[in-house]
């Protein structure tokens, strides 16, 4: 609350009711009022975005996860000039009301100074820590809280009528344009979920901040401009530099309330100033962590765990800025309008990122605070509707340099950044969805023409995908070639295209900063699987989600992909007291409606592959699998039975009968394996001999004992132990029962 209202209250009473006056007259209480309006709609789609994903980053990180790198390198950019710019305005606001009433000082480059001195400390102060800015802060908005409300409580009394009869003198244009021009004051909601990942409660706590703030904020605003504007006229107020001062000069007893008045507009600077880089620091340290700037500006503080080196860059940044104050003040002023714009702008691909999230629904967002159902989708298509109306009349001074900043963001999207990201947006998903039988799109445009909808269109381009689950930097490239291997092998079933998943385990952490960490794992995993998809040549997808259970995400990815097959890596340990695979792995391997391979890597290369095949459910799949992994290195694939001698049967001609009906089954041609039969008393030992000579080695599950648990198999156990190349335990998606009436008949 404090953090918001600081930035807020500051801005607001002591820097802009001068030009708001000038703009609007009295009826830029009008303004203010409006300005907060679009702010609680916009401040109604934060909350639930920030509850669903309380981590830095704010709007920035909304926007890049739902919408995709381009727009969310627009909004990093527009966020973090524009609390610079504000940040440099404030403290530069700073330098003059300690200068100013002074005497003894003077001069623009005491102004400078006494504002850079201020900003060393605020960054300082950041660096050592959120929770030592924060009761600074307190401190500060208690002081200006006092002095507003002596200020607003006597000033009513001193109210003219006649100074409000001219109530509104530019008419609604002018109050629309005013509205431009003073919604850069509640940047303090923003700032609440910006902090997000440092607010504890935040299910409870940011949405009732958020909204609390710009409520009452707002209403005082509006109460301190007609008090403003009714005690001296707004001609009068407009040409004033330090226009609360000048009203209480009348109504708080001259000197003394001009004294109280310099000091808490001077502790507002500072506040809002501190907010501005307080959040300004968490955005560039966000778009770090996802490849739109220097992972370096991802890196938290050792001891005070604070994101040191982004607040560094801001703080260095705005100290330039406030220096160009010394000669181009105007300028300085113009940019912190253009904030206005850049935030505007935020707020607008805010509202459609709710609507992007509300329609995909991914599995990491499980927003604590949802918008009631009477408020959604009204609120996000009014927000987006009022940040053009009040952008439309904006100067057009304002609106060329905001869209410069804008164009900045996605030049730097496409010459530095679009390689580095690793993220994609929802926005395709969810236009795909829309146009799925029973989306909006598909219901309302292919309904009204009675058109084929896209997804009957497009129906014919079938895919074979093999969905991969990265985790390991050590195995993931031998994982992904596996994958697209068997995927290519498969092309007549379809284009091949991988879908590469990333699942962060969800542990609770009294600091969320540290968590990103993981989070640069998963972006180096997923910039890695891009490289071995391009440098392979096949088409890749990729999918992230923090969850509690990794398995369940995997699941559904497959669901959704509509998977042929999924690739695993495996560490080869088993049997807990609960589990065979694993909690991750078990439930893949019980419930995945695939075909699955579950890869323990023991050298680098695949090279030779063996399969031993028996009447089991799963030999074909196991084949075909061994075949798969062989044209990684251009081999040929061996498929091996053992066979018992016996005084019935020529057990060589058995295990060829074995092997062609498994081949068979699989649908391999006989050019595509190497048939080997080995006869011996000891089947286990027989194989294990065998097989160390191949580099990898595919078995199969047995069948289930009972229908809760899997059933590993003694001889995949013994293969998994004692081989010495790769192994591959192989599941087919469906059972396959030996049948004597499919196998070839024998040859005499």
């Amino acid at each position: 609350m404090t953090l918001g209202g600081g930035t807020m209250i500051g801005a607001g009473i002591f820097i802009l009711p001068g030009l708001a006056a000038e703009g609007a007259g009295p009826a830029s209480s009008i303004s203010f009022g409006i300005a907060g309006f679009v702010a609680l709609l916009a401040a109604l789609s934060l909350a639930e975005l920030a509850t669903g994903m309380p981590i830095a980053g704010g709007s920035y990180h909304y926007v890049n996860r739902a919408l995709g790198g381009l727009f969310g390198s627009i909004v990093g950019w527009g966020m973090w000039t524009g609390l610079m710019f504000a940040s440099a305005f404030y403290m530069i606001g700073f330098g003059q009301y300690i200068v100013v009433p002074l005497p003894f000082l003077d001069g623009r480059a005491l102004i400078v100074l006494i504002g850079l001195v201020g900003l060393a400390a605020i960054t300082g102060l950041n660096y050592y820590g959120t929770d030592e800015s924060s009761g600074a802060q307190n401190l500060m908005i208690g002081a200006e809280l006092v002095v507003v409300l002596a200020y607003v409580a006597v000033g009513v009394f001193f109210v003219e009528p006649g100074n409000l009869a001219e109530f509104a003198p530019t008419g609604p244009t002018g109050i629309v344009a005013t509205t431009g021009t003073v919604f850069v004051t509640y940047l303090g909601f923003e700032i609440i979920a910006t902090v997000a990942g440092e607010i504890e409660d935040p299910g409870r706590l940011i949405p009732l901040t958020m909204v609390v703030s710009v409520v009452s904020v707002t209403l005082l605003y509006v109460v301190i401009m007609l008090v403003s504007t009714g005690v001296v006229p707004y001609q009068q107020l407009g040409g004033s530099l330090v226009p609360v001062s000048d009203v209480a000069a009348i109504t708080m007893g001259g000197a003394i309330g001009v004294a109280a008045v310099t000091v808490a507009a001077a502790v507002a600077a500072i506040s809002s100033s501190n907010s501005s880089i307080l959040a300004a620091s968490r955005v560039i340290y966000a778009m770090g962590r996802d490849g739109l700037m220097s992972d370096r500006l991802n890196v938290t503080h050792d001891r005070f765990a604070t994101p040191h080196r982004a607040i560094i860059a801001t703080g260095g940044v705005t100290g330039l800025l406030v220096l160009a104050g010394l000669q181009v003040a105007e300028i300085v002023a113009l940019l912190a309008q253009v904030a206005s714009f850049s935030f505007l702008v935020t707020y607008a691909l805010v509202h459609v990122a709710l609507v992007v999230f509300r329609r995909v629904d991914p599995e990491p967002y499980d927003p604590e605070f949802e918008m009631p159902g009477v408020l959604y989708p009204v609120v996000p298509v009014l927000g987006v509707v009022m940040a053009g109306v009040v952008i439309s009349q904006m100067q057009p001074a304002v609106i060329v340099v905001g869209t410069g900043i804008v164009g900045l963001g996605g030049v730097w999207y496409g010459g530095y950044a679009r390689s580095r990201t690793v993220d994609e947006g929802l926005l395709g998903e969810a236009v795909a969805t829309a146009f799925e039988p029973g989306g909006i799109a598909f219901e309302t445009v292919g309904g009204l023409f009675g058109q084929p909808g896209p997804s009957d269109a497009t129906a014919g381009a079938q895919s074979y995908r093999v969905v991969v689950p990265v985790a390991n930097p050590t195995t993931q490239r031998r994982l992904l070639r596996l994958a697209a291997a068997t995927a290519r092998a498969h092309a007549d079933d379809g284009e091949p295209e991988l879908v590469a998943v990333h699942v962060t385990e969800a542990r609770r952490s009294p600091d969320r900063n540290v968590e990103s960490d993981r989070l640069d794992e998963r972006r180096d995993l997923l910039t890695v699987a891009r490289g071995v998809a391009t440098d392979i040549g096949i088409d890749l997808d990729t999918r992230s989600a923090i969850a509690d259970d990794p398995g369940e995400v995997i699941l559904d990815v497959i669901r959704e992909t509509d998977a042929e097959q999924v690739v695993l890596g495996w560490q080869g340990v088993t049997d807990g007291d609960s589990e065979v695979f694993g909690s991750t792995l078990d439930p893949v391997i019980e419930r995945a409606p695939c075909d699955v391979a579950l890869v323990e890597f023991e050298q680098e290369t695949i090279g030779e592959s063996v399969a031993l095949v028996d009447a089991g459910p799963h030999a074909a799949t196991v084949a075909q699998r061994a075949v798969d992994f062989a044209t990684v290195d251009g081999e040929t694939a061996t498929l091996l039975t053992v066979q018992r001698p016996t005084d019935d049967a020529d057990p060589v001609k058995e295990g060829r009968r074995m092997i062609e009906w498994v081949a068979n089954r699989a649908n391999l041609d006989p050019d595509e394996y190497e048939p080997e039969v080995v006869v011996s008393e000891n089947l286990s030992t027989a194989i294990i001999e065998t097989v160390t000579g191949y580099d990898t080695v595919c078995v199969g599950l047995s069948e289930r004992s009972d229908a809760e648990r899997i059933e590993f198999g003694s001889t995949a156990r013994r293969v998994s132990r004692d081989a010495p190349g790769n192994v591959a335990v192989v599941r087919g998606r469906e059972l396959l029962e030996p049948d004597a009436r499919d196998r070839a008949p024998i040859e005499q």
